[in-house]
């Protein structure tokens, strides 16, 4: 990692379409950057702050953004395959049509995030703030969501099937229309005090 990746700021920058690829960037603020249908495999970021920053048609694999912040930030149409976001906070950012696949997001604050047009396919969600999650009509299938926080959450119609329900309390989630398979059905109810048995 060179110098000038290490801290500091960097403003205002033009990267379209650029290639991060083996990047490293630690402790370092990128405001109002232009990341739009940048790629990246192997990068790097680490307690980085990103603010006002356009990540639309971005396309990232196996990289790391550690106990990041996201702040007012888009990420239309964004690809993250394998990658590892743990810790990290997005507020007021908005997560249209995100794509993750097989990825470790634990410890993420998504905490009222709109993420209804997203699609999360085998992404561990461990232990993340999901409290007032606004998950309406998304796709979160084959996720670890044992110990997040989902209280408020709204999971109506999204399809949750092979995903670790566990941590949900129906009582205070919303889960009307919600695809779920049998043995999810089972752990949903008896988290509501109820003993299933065979008929």
């Amino acid at each position: 990692m060179s110098e000038a990746e290490a801290g500091g700021h960097v403003i205002d920058e033009d990267w379209y379409a650029r290639d991060l690829s083996g990047a490293e960037w630690r402790d370092t603020t990128f405001v109002d950057v232009d990341l739009t249908e940048a790629t990246g495999v192997g990068a790097t970021f680490e307690e980085c702050t990103f603010r006002g920053v356009k990540f639309n048609a971005a396309s990232f694999t196996e990289c790391a953004f550690t106990a990041c912040v996201f702040d007012r930030c888009n990420f239309f149409d964004v690809t993250f395959e394998r990658c590892k976001l743990m810790g990290s906070v997005f507020s007021n950012s908005t997560l249209d049509l995100v794509k993750a696949g097989r990825g470790n997001w634990s410890f993420v604050d998504l905490s009222r995030a709109d993420v209804g047009s997203a699609r999360f396919d085998g992404v561990r969600f461990r232990e993340a703030n999901l409290r007032e999650l606004k998950a309406r009509g998304a796709v979160l299938t084959g996720c670890d969501l044992s110990g997040a926080d989902l209280e408020l959450a709204n999971l109506s119609g999204a399809t949750l099937l092979g995903s670790d329900l566990s941590a949900i309390d129906p009582r205070t989630a919303t889960l009307e229309g919600a695809i779920i398979t049998p043995d999810q059905a089972t752990t949903l109810v008896e988290a509501l005090g109820l003993v299933v048995r065979p008929a």
